[in-house]
């Protein structure tokens, strides 16, 4: 993972993709959000999704998922060219969160990050701030999800 310093705002990645089936719909439904709409596709085609559709919070665990898996790829990258690597601290939270359209059985959701803004802490001069708008957009092009992220990020040096 990079440094604070090494964050440019407007820097963005792409993170990954993820196909939402029918049957990865219904099984996270089951077990974290079993509303109707996301379990049974009939209960779907007549809802105002007009489809079986993904729990919001399904699209937010994948994008979370690829952000991880985007990261430790990383990670390794640095590690093999003998870089240094920052281990970054916990997520203080996010903002913005929108579920922009729905997410159907069938939709492949690319997601992306890009940096908005960043900031040493007050409290914590080792430390940056960064927020990062984290965004999926499905096969059309249309965006569906979006949420502004919040990271502790080492600084290389806090002088």
């Amino acid at each position: 993972m990079r440094f604070f310093e090494d964050m440019e705002i407007g820097a963005h990645r792409e993170i990954g993709s993820f196909t939402f089936t029918a049957e990865n719909i219904k099984t996270f439904a089951g077990q974290f959000d079993p509303q109707r709409f996301h379990l049974d596709a009939e209960e779907g085609r007549n809802s105002l999704f007009g489809g079986l559709a993904a729990s919001g919070w399904h699209v937010g665990c994948v994008c979370m998922k690829l952000l991880v898996a985007d990261g430790q790829r990383a990670i390794r990258e640095a590690m093999a060219r003998g870089e240094q690597v920052a281990v970054w601290g916990p997520s203080p939270g996010f903002r913005e969160l929108r579920w922009i359209r729905p997410v159907l059985a069938g939709d492949t959701i690319s997601f992306s990050s890009r940096v908005e803004s960043k900031r040493v802490s007050d409290s914590r001069p080792g430390w940056g701030i960064l927020q990062a708008r984290n965004t999926g957009t499905n096969q059309r092009g249309e965006d569906v999800y979006s949420m502004l992220a919040t990271a502790f990020v080492p600084r290389r040096s806090a002088d």
